[in-house]
């Protein structure tokens, strides 16, 4: 589960952030039965505050934002395929999930 926390940290040349409503993201980890209440409220924070990007962009590396909210995986590999095919220019910080009340209520709920 962790992995993912680390891949900003492998020697690349491109970046695509998959990046995830935090609501969602403890949900589908919840539904998956990933990881422990306090592991899935982990991940919601580290995604509410764009941590895993701003360690991306300390690489100074082209990162590309997917977002992945409500969105299939074959519509999400077709945007990253052709991402990947185009190498437009960076396309970052759209996700701004802490400006959404609903996340700052949902973080501070307790853990389940």
């Amino acid at each position: 589960m962790y992995v993912g926390h680390l891949a900003h940290l492998l020697p690349v040349r491109d970046v695509v952030l998959l990046r995830c409503h935090p609501v969602e993201l403890e949900r589908r980890l919840r539904r998956a039965h990933r990881g422990s209440p306090e592991d899935r409220r982990a991940n919601g924070v580290v995604e509410a505050t764009d941590l895993i990007l701003l360690e991306a962009l300390k690489l100074r590396r082209r990162v590309w934002e997917v977002d992945t909210t409500g969105r299939s995986i074959p519509m999400v590999a077709r945007e990253v395929a052709s991402l990947l095919r185009s190498r437009p220019r960076p396309r970052y910080g759209l996700s701004r999930w802490l400006e959404d009340p609903r996340v700052t209520e949902h973080l501070l709920r307790p853990a389940r």
